[in-house]
C-alpha cells in the first residue's frame, strides 16, 4: 500500500505539477503587483481614471472586472512568451524529427499512399507490387 503511494508521489508528473503550482503562486504576486502598481495607473493616466475599481454602474463594480481581466491577460501573455514558447522551441530542437514514411503514387487516382500498401486508401484499387 505504501509502495504504491511512494511511486505515485515520486512519479515525474506529480513533482512537475507541484513545482508548477508553487511557481505559479509566486508569479501571481508579481503579476498582481505589476497590474495594480504599474499598468493600471498608466492606463488610468491615459483614460483619466487612476483606479479601475472605482468604476461602477450603480451597485455593480465593473472596474474590478477590468482589473481582473488585465491581470489575466498579463499572466497569460507572460506565461506564453516566457514559459510555453521557449519550452516548445527547446523541445523542437531536442526532439529528433522522424523521417517521413516512404510513399508512392496510386496509378488510378494519383493519391499518395504508403509504399507498403497493397490497396489505395482513396480509390481502393489494387496497387502493383513495389
Amino acid at each position: 500500500m505504501l509502495k504504491g503511494f511512494r511511486d505515485f508521489i515520486l512519479h515525474g508528473n506529480v513533482i512537475d505539477l507541484a513545482v508548477g503550482v508553487i511557481v505559479g503562486a509566486a508569479f501571481t504576486g508579481v503579476v498582481t503587483s505589476l497590474t495594480t502598481d504599474v499598468l493600471t495607473p498608466i492606463i488610468g493616466m491615459i483614460l483619466g481614471q487612476p483606479d479601475f475599481s472605482a468604476i461602477a454602474l450603480g451597485s455593480v463594480k465593473i472596474g474590478n472586472l477590468f482589473n481582473a481581466i488585465i491581470s489575466f491577460l498579463i499572466t497569460a501573455s507572460a506565461l506564453y512568451f516566457f514559459v510555453v514558447l521557449p519550452m516548445n522551441t527547446l523541445n523542437e530542437q531536442i526532439t529528433p524529427k522522424a523521417p517521413p514514411a516512404p510513399t508512392r503514387t496510386c496509378p488510378e487516382c494519383l493519391s499518395s499512399v504508403p509504399a507498403a500498401a497493397r490497396r489505395c486508401a482513396f480509390c481502393t484499387s489494387q496497387l502493383p507490387r513495389a
